[in-house]
């Protein structure tokens, strides 16, 4: 079980993301704060493998977050989430220990299982086709695997 902790400072994206994880067997959200002044103390209560962090937050920055994180709790992964890919957000991220830097509107790939079996990878159309590929890779053509294919595809 992966145990995460959110920060983000807008309650309906947190609340958003904390759902979407959830949903996943082997993903546990151990914590939720909106606030970066919040994140290691709930890191320590609650002891998370990884810690989703927004950019800006009221009360410190994610990115001195990830900084104190590390030194509090140096087993926690950090990664960051930001609306800004700018080039300094991501070099100052990487500075501060983070391991990812992801955008809530990524220009990424995900990855698509063919009929084939191979997995392909494509571009993502949003969040929940990001963190849901997993699931829908896994399914076999018996069990709703084109039902899962066509509502990966959607936009």
């Amino acid at each position: 079980m992966i145990r995460v902790l959110l920060a983000e400072d807008q309650a309906m994206v947190r609340g958003a993301l904390a759902a979407l994880l959830s949903r996943e067997q082997d993903i546990e959200v151990v914590a939720e704060v909106a606030r970066g002044d919040e994140v290691v103390q709930a890191a320590l209560a609650t002891q998370p493998d990884v810690a989703l962090l927004d950019i800006e937050m009221p009360g410190g920055d994610g990115l001195a977050a990830t900084q104190a994180l590390r030194n509090a709790l140096p087993t926690c992964r950090s990664v960051i989430l930001t609306t800004f890919g700018r080039s300094g957000y991501l070099r100052r991220a990487m500075e501060s220990g983070a391991v990812g830097f992801l955008l809530k509107d990524p220009p990424g790939l995900c990855c698509q299982r063919e009929p084939s079996g191979i997995i392909f990878p494509q571009p993502c159309r949003n969040w929940a086709h990001t963190i849901g590929w997993k699931r829908h890779a896994s399914l076999s053509k018996g069990d709703g695997y084109e039902q899962a294919r066509r509502r990966g595809r959607r936009s």
